[in-house]
């Protein structure tokens, strides 16, 4: 046990006890949890450019509401609905391959089966995987799943 010194004039007076408190001990961070916003993709085709060079690596960032919604002010959309994906895939795409600018217009002249894809891949992605069901056949009860995301795009 630690004595400490005794006081000035009290001669063989018994000395007290130091009393410290424990060092406190380190409180452990709460672990953050991280969103993750942005989702890498690669076109089945691909994105041909005026020079000719094929883009299919692609970044595509979830959705926000105003992504939805500006779109439906689009005179193209309102004239013909099924626009709204090219503008919304316009806005949600943030790179593709080495293209300097990501637009609408790059949409429009994709290939059918990529657009495809990137209506799906959006899908996925802001659904956060949940547009599939485990199902079981009434006829012969083996599981398989089913797609539940049948609306169009930007129709959530």
């Amino acid at each position: 046990m630690r004595r400490s010194a005794g006081r000035a004039g009290s001669v063989g007076a018994p000395l007290a006890p130091e009393v410290t408190a424990p060092p406190a001990a380190p409180q452990p961070e709460a672990p953050r949890e991280v969103l993750r916003t942005e989702f890498p993709f690669q076109l089945p085709r691909g994105y041909v450019d005026e020079q000719g060079t094929v883009h299919r690596e692609g970044v595509m960032r979830l959705s926000t509401a105003r992504d939805e919604l500006i779109p439906l002010r689009d005179i193209r959309v309102q004239e013909n609905p099924a626009f709204l994906s090219v503008v919304l895939l316009g806005r949600v795409i943030t790179r593709l391959g080495t293209l300097p600018l990501m637009h609408d217009g790059i949409v429009e002249n994709m290939f059918a089966s990529d657009l495809a894809f990137l209506q799906d891949f959006y899908r996925q992605i802001n659904a956060e995987g949940h547009t599939r069901a485990a199902v079981n056949c009434p006829h012969c009860s083996e599981p398989f799943e089913v797609e539940l995301g049948g609306s169009r795009l930007g129709e959530s």
